[in-house]
């Protein structure tokens, strides 16, 4: 049998080792292999330094081929070489678009972050000009979760900052999306995730604990729910009820 492309995903094993099954898309067939063989791709590294290093892979069966035994691999760039073209699902899922299983937010978001695109299940957070909820979040194991900030569309102030987003990095989220604003913008950017924004504001935000989290949220007239999907690039950001694929 002769695979075209072959997509893995990441799973967590544990807090302090994360083992990665990295996404991989070939641009041409590879060998054939019988379904004995095992397909598995591993990087284990201590949890808080994998994200946005380099570091040896070891690989299992006849996926050797691709990299050897020694070879390194930069993680952001075979993660981001997996995700679907925002532009493309929508050419191919117009039955979804019309049923509302799969959304395209608004083009109101700025683009920081070095993941140009990135996607993953939705952890959702409603706030207003009020950080702690956020960061008692990014504080969990992100698994590749993106999380979707309501911040109440507030210009007032930051709800976002080079903590958070390294922390963010470290931790293991895949992006986060802010219907408000950050701050300390030349930090984030140079964080290994991907980041929307309305727009950056040097104040801070407010530290009393208000909000909700896990909860519907309403941005720009677009409802997210925790769990859904969201994928984004540099054409814009997708919601979809369940993981996307063309």
């Amino acid at each position: 049998m002769a695979l075209s492309s072959l997509r893995l995903h990441r799973t967590l094993s544990s807090l302090s080792t994360l083992h990665t099954v990295l996404p991989i898309l070939y641009s041409s067939p590879p060998p054939p292999i019988s379904s004995t063989q095992s397909w598995t791709l591993i990087q284990s590294r201590p949890f808080g330094s994998l994200y946005g290093r380099k570091g040896g892979v070891t690989s299992s069966g006849s996926l050797s081929w691709i990299f050897g035994k020694t070879q390194s691999l930069g993680l952001r760039r075979w993660r981001n070489m997996a995700f679907l073209a925002t532009a493309e699902v929508c050419d191919t899922n117009t039955a979804l678009l019309g049923s509302g299983d799969l959304r395209v937010l608004p083009p109101i978001f700025q683009m920081y972050g070095q993941s140009r695109a990135f996607s993953g299940p939705i952890s959702t957070v409603k706030v207003f000009e009020d950080n702690v909820l956020i960061r008692e979040l990014l504080e969990t194991r992100g698994e590749g979760r993106v999380l979707v900030i309501d911040g109440g569309g507030s210009m007032r102030c930051a709800l976002v900052g080079g903590n958070l987003g390294q922390l963010a990095q470290n931790m293991g989220w895949a992006g986060i999306v802010i219907n408000g604003c950050i701050r300390d913008v030349d930090e984030i950017n140079g964080c290994d995730i991907g980041v929307r924004a309305l727009a950056s504001h040097p104040m801070k935000s407010n530290k009393r604990g208000h909000g909700d989290k896990h909860v519907p949220i309403n941005i720009a007239g677009t409802l997210i729910r925790e769990g859904e999907w969201l994928c984004a690039d540099s054409d814009g950001i997708l919601i979809s009820t369940s993981e996307l694929s063309i």
